[in-house]
């Protein structure tokens, strides 16, 4: 029996010949990745780690240190990568969101297995990566022991269809499965299909890292000549791809027609079984409208969003918030002008970090007030007051809704 993208690459960093759904294996990790919020919380030194070479620190959750106990954090980090001669260390400066960084970096690549404490590190699975958010207990064996363990899950397949039109984004192809197909409970999701070479890098890890909200377990994307480009510019080589096998059996396999899709949202709580087309929400007035985290904060999430601010004025009344996933990414949207045109539209950019995504600091939100956001959850809390409602939508929708005042589809004033 033939194995999917997943299995295969599983069995192989486990030194197996074949794995199948309940079983467990261990596999040894390619690249341990810490952020500071582990060492500004039950921090201990370990006596020893088993490859510096397979660990990066990045700083990125609070950027600068908004508290008193991150400020903290901060030497004990330091004095970490200094200790064990670590040195991939991404410090204030070089720091930025860490899928971000590890995106940027060519920390996750074809068919190697990624760590992170973070729940969205199923990002790297966009670059063919079996990345994997763990807790901090699990990642800390990691450092010191180099492997961990996996039960592996069935696979749903996702054969994209059709061409992504121009104004669609990974983040409308993410809230209409989520809408259609709801959680992923114990899944692994794979895909692929004739239509995938449309969907551009961006908005393919969109689509991985928000598999986190339907609670899949890996969510992984083949290599294709768009990938291979993306990792050749950033010196990466010398990879062995996963691949599904043509007899690979899969839990389901579901068809999206790319080109039927529309700009999606979804209301507040939850993203399964809880969105609709833009389109068709009824008027609803917002009050904040956010734009980044590790989903969105990427230079074309940017770009979109300044190509509709470009000569129009947030509306009053609304705060528009603006976060760059990484330091790499503020200084190219500086050098491309597209943050002279988001502030001059009203909105503001603030440093890159993770901020306002998990309501931690530069853009809480307060009770009876209305976010639209880009980022990566929306369940009742998130970004704030739990008397807050959080939508959730596309960087364009929340661009467009931020000028209008109200929930909008983007279509309508850039038609």
């Amino acid at each position: 029996m033939g194995m999917t993208m997943i299995e295969n690459l599983l069995a192989r960093r486990a030194g197996v010949e074949q794995v199948a759904p309940g079983d467990i294996v261990t596999v040894d990790v390619d690249m341990c990745v810490m952020i500071d919020l582990q060492f500004a919380t039950l921090w201990i030194p370990p006596s020893r780690i088993h490859d510096p070479d397979k660990v990066a620190v990045i700083m990125d959750h609070a950027v600068p240190a908004p508290t008193l106990k991150d400020a903290e954090g901060g030497p004990k980090a330091r004095k970490f990568v200094s200790d064990f001669g670590i040195q991939r260390f991404f410090d204030v400066g070089r720091h930025g969101i860490c899928h971000q960084v590890i995106a940027e970096n060519g920390l996750a690549r074809p068919g190697e297995v990624l760590a992170c404490t973070d729940s969205h590190t199923c990002a790297g699975g966009a670059y063919n990566t079996a990345a994997r958010g763990l807790g901090p207990a699990e990642l800390y064996s990691i450092l010191c022991t180099g492997s961990t363990w996996f039960q592996v899950a069935p696979t749903v397949r996702y054969e994209f269809d059709g061409v992504l039109p121009k104004e669609i984004s990974g983040k409308d192809v993410f809230l209409y499965i989520a809408d259609t197909y709801g959680d992923a409970t114990n899944q692994n999701l794979e895909f692929g299909g004739p239509g995938l070479s449309s969907v551009p890098l961006n908005d393919r890890r969109t689509i991985a890292t928000q598999a986190a909200e339907i609670s899949a377990d890996f969510a992984t994307f083949g290599v294709d000549e768009l990938l291979r480009d993306f990792l050749t510019d950033r010196g990466v080589h010398d990879y062995q791809p996963a691949d599904a096998d043509p007899d690979a059996s899969y839990l389901d396999v579901r068809t999206v027609d790319l080109s039927a899709l529309e700009p999606y949202i979804a209301r507040p709580g939850t993203v399964s079984h809880n969105g609709l087309p833009v389109s068709r929400i009824e008027t609803r007035r917002i009050d904040q409208a956010f734009i980044g985290s590790c989903a969105n904060g990427q230079l074309d999430d940017l770009r979109i969003a300044a190509e509709i601010l470009r000569g129009r004025t947030v509306a009053p009344g609304v705060r528009l918030l603006v976060t760059p996933a990484s330091q790499t990414v503020y200084r190219d949207a500086m050098r491309l002008g597209y943050l002279q045109d988001i502030a001059d539209a009203g909105g503001v950019v603030t440093n890159s970090t993770c901020g306002a995504c998990f309501g931690y600091h530069m853009g809480v939100v307060g009770p009876g007030e209305v976010c639209l956001t880009s980022s990566t959850r929306n369940f009742t809390g998130r970004m704030g007051s739990t008397e807050a409602e959080i939508y959730m939508a596309a960087p364009a929708t929340v661009a467009a809704s931020a000028v209008t005042g109200y929930i909008t589809d983007p279509r309508s004033i850039t038609a």
